[in-house]
């Protein structure tokens, strides 16, 4: 057979596998928790709201789907539990991959690192100046969790590729986010808000994987809602609402195996609970067994101006709604807050949203039916959003050139949202700005006229784009890229999209995949936002909503213009897409790493009382004390910081049951919602610490004698770090 009917007959081979839906498919999970304690958390910028404990233990969760063949084209998305992804860290997991003799499999061009955006993650791993301003300077132990987690986990996912499927499916989800800058979305024109009938996007899509006996192994949906359940006085590390929807997906089909269901007919039914434990989870990192667990992710979209709190904005301890353009009550912003639906208490906000999540996907997940056939491609691209020069065309045909501006955050980035308001009397929708803060300023930079002209009606409060002491204040150079598996196309953006915004992309993207496409794309084309992707530039809303400079509007780095610089470049993307053309790779964005600044002081030394060893119980249990469903054991320890080890894929807490034989198994520990690790100092410059850990005992326990065991590892005046454990006193658990 000559080369080039050889080459013709692979092809067609291909082909006939896309068109029925074969595909090599991998899934993995790796524990990106990070350190918990004294790191400032991502997301508020609280400078207060520093990590002393855990709610949720942080994963990165992965899936490569790949064309049938060696040489086949591929794409890995990684959903990773952190605020946002990060340049650095993209560069740094491509290194890591690449040194393993991957080669050229996996680089910028077919890798997505995508954050849920959860704002009770530890912080620090960003490589500009005004991201890491409260989390003081650089942290190399979160930013080497980050990234060791997402290289492991893309490497389990390579490791257990293997033949198998897809179904798609997709669907409503009401009463679990609202539009939280309403003001701004009204100035929407009247004909586009018409189009549609909420102002939020309430479609969630998904993806269920099967392996090549039509088994489940694994479902990613996206949807927008705002990971801003866990308020911003929140001190435990959180997935918040998707990272916990993601746990309880995980636990729920776990718990169909663990009544070893093979058929898996019961998903879904009667009988199974959101807080299921990880039993056979547990059982497999205890044992060391390599088998691939399900992996549930749920991931983040346009999310800019959604949010989680359903009850709305009040003012705060009354029930006063905020004043509606500006969000402030008696003129300041600092006492409105956004509710959500298990107000006051935040953890059960939290639950109910993901479990609002977690019922959608679930019933997706069961009516999936449609394969997911066709092609994996991809086109990426970098592109400098400073002085961007960008063509409109009117509706009567005629064109215009405007230009992005250098990046810059308005008076109303400072006023924070109704999801965590900002302080020192800064509101939402202030166009002016207000001389005392201007003088304030001045001290950083005064921008210039230009500046000031491209940026109108923005008050520019900081220059970022045009700050570079002592490194870049914020990104310039940014990537954006389209990735297709069949009829799916994720558009990964390094940003967060308002609603309005997300629609006019998709809808750009979708409009010209099809007119350049030759019929490869069609009414079943679905195209998701995958935001928050691969960087972080902070918001894209659309010139309308801009001209209201709320939060998001003032959060636009790049001027009014942003949104229409994403629409161009997204289309030459697409067209490459729809053609199979070639895309340059744009300028090469920075890579600042050795540039960064630690000014986070290290742990110095743990001590404990004397006669008192790390792991013996301060606050014990009653020996032999009986409990039920529904209450609380709460057993506190002598400790050491959480930063001497962060026991990546383990436990600080464990719940254990005692066997037959007087062995201890563990039942509950780090990644179960009923689980609370609280970690704290007596004093904060004093070397002993003490951690709670608190049991909400589940309806669906077992009856049995339990304990609840500590791990962690204590560091000396010199230096070494030893690991201890400990344990309460047994106590009876009884139904």
């Amino acid at each position: 057979m000559g080369a080039p009917v050889f080459a013709a007959a692979i092809s067609i081979a291909l082909l006939a596998a896309s068109a029925s839906g074969d595909f090599l498919v991998g899934l993995g999970s790796y524990d990106v928790t990070g350190p918990a304690a004294d790191v400032n958390m991502m997301g508020y910028a609280d400078p207060s709201q520093n990590a002393a404990g855990i709610h949720l233990r942080l994963r990165a969760r992965s899936f490569i789907v790949a064309e049938s063949g060696a040489d086949g084209r591929r794409v890995a998305f990684v959903n990773v539990d952190s605020c946002m992804g990060s340049q650095a860290i993209t560069l740094k997991v491509l290194s890591k991959l690449k040194d393993r003799r991957y080669g050229d499999t996996y680089s910028e061009k077919n890798v997505i690192i995508s954050g849920i955006h959860t704002h009770s993650g530890p912080g620090g791993y960003l490589q500009y100046v005004l991201y890491i301003v409260t989390s003081i300077g650089f942290v190399k132990q979160s930013f080497n969790a980050l990234v060791d987690g997402i290289f492991s986990s893309i490497v389990q996912a390579h490791e257990n590729l293997r033949p198998g499927s897809i179904l798609l499916n997709e669907g409503e989800l009401l009463d679990a986010n609202i539009n939280r800058s309403p003001s701004a979305y009204l100035n929407n024109p009247v004909e586009e808000r018409k189009r549609y009938k909420y102002n939020v996007d309430k479609n969630m899509v998904l993806l269920k994987f099967l392996d090549s006996k039509r088994a489940p192994i694994g479902a990613f949906s996206w949807f927008p809602v705002h990971c801003t359940s866990m308020n911003r006085t929140n001190e435990l590390i959180s997935g918040d609402n998707k990272g916990a929807a993601a746990h309880f997906m995980e636990a729920w089909f776990d718990k169909q195996l663990e009544q070893e269901d093979p058929t898996i007919e019961m998903l879904g039914k009667p009988g199974w609970t959101m807080n299921a434990s990880v039993t056979i989870r547990n059982r497999r990192r205890l044992v060391g067994d390599s088998s691939s667990p399900f992996i549930a992710a749920f991931s983040q979209s346009n999310e800019g101006d959604v949010s989680p709190n359903t009850l709305g904005a009040f003012c705060a301890d009354s029930t006063v709604a905020c004043e509606f353009n500006h969000s402030t009550c008696d003129g300041r912003n600092e006492q409105c807050i956004g509710r959500g639906p298990g107000y006051p208490d935040h953890f059960a906000s939290t639950k109910i949203i993901a479990q609002k999540q977690l019922q959608k996907a679930i019933e997706l997940f069961r009516s999936a039916k449609e394969q997911v056939v066709g092609r994996v491609n991809y086109k990426q691209t970098f592109v400098d959003f400073t002085r961007l020069k960008v063509t409109l065309t009117a509706a009567n045909g005629t064109t215009s050139t405007v230009t992005t501006c250098p990046a810059a955050v308005g008076f109303s980035f400072a006023a924070g949202t109704t999801d965590g308001p900002g302080a020192f009397d800064f509101t939402q929708g202030d166009t002016k700005g207000n001389a005392f803060w201007r003088i304030v300023r001045a001290a950083l930079k005064t921008p210039n006229k230009a500046q000031v002209d491209c940026q109108y009606p923005k008050p520019i409060l900081i220059d970022t784009g045009e700050m570079t002491f002592p490194y870049d204040w914020a990104p310039s150079v940014l990537p954006i890229q389209i990735s297709q598996i069949g009829q799916l196309i994720i558009l990964s953006v390094p940003a967060e999209f308002s609603t309005m915004a997300g629609r006019r992309l998709r809808d750009a993207v979708k409009e010209t995949l099809i007119a350049k496409g030759r019929g490869q794309f069609g009414p079943k084309t679905r195209v998701v936002i995958a935001g928050l992707s691969n960087d972080y530039s902070q918001y894209v809303t659309t010139f309308e909503e801009y001209q209201i400079q709320r939060y998001e509007g003032a959060s636009t780095l790049f001027g009014p213009h942003t949104l229409s610089g994403y629409l161009q470049e997204f289309r030459k993307l697409a067209i490459a897409l729809a053609e199979n053309s070639n895309v340059d790779s744009g300028p090469s964005p920075p890579d600042l790493l050795d540039k960064q600044l630690e000014l986070l002081p290290p742990v110095v030394m743990d001590t404990t009382p004397v006669g008192v060893d790390f792991g013996d119980a301060k606050n014990n249990v009653k020996r032999g004390a009986s409990y039920r469903p529904g209450d609380v054991v709460e057993v506190v320890f002598w400790t050491g910081c959480p930063r001497n080890d962060l026991l990546t894929e383990k436990s600080f807490s464990s719940v254990e049951i005692e066997q037959s034989d007087g062995s201890w198994r563990s039942l509950y520990d780090d990644n179960d919602w009923s689980v609370r690790f609280l970690w704290r100092r007596p004093s904060s410059l004093s070397s002993r610490s003490y951690a709670t850990i608190r049991w909400e005992i589940p309806q669906e326990v077992k009856a049995g004698t339990y304990r609840i065991s500590h791990f962690g590892a204590s560091k000396s005046l010199f230096g070494s770090v030893r690991p201890f454990s400990g344990s309460s006193n047994s106590f009876q658990v009884k139904l």
